[in-house]
């Protein structure tokens, strides 16, 4: 059964969003700035994996790279 809500991200503890792009290549981005704003993860299709309470990181698995 596939999850049609996703729990919502704690941006205060994320330091890093790590973009995983199709084919291998990663995209990181400093969280220090307000971009929360730019990324709304909630609204992207793809896998979130949250481990901003560990080491301050949220990786993103668009689909089809997931």
């Amino acid at each position: 059964m596939k999850k049609i809500f996703t729990p919502t991200i704690d941006f205060s503890k994320v330091e890093t969003l790590i973009y995983h792009l199709p084919d291998g290549p990663t995209l990181a981005v400093n969280m220090q700035s307000s971009f929360e704003e730019i990324f709304d993860l909630e609204m992207e299709i793809g896998e979130v994996c949250d481990t901003s309470d560990i080491d301050g990181v949220v990786h993103f698995f668009p689909k089809g790279n997931a």
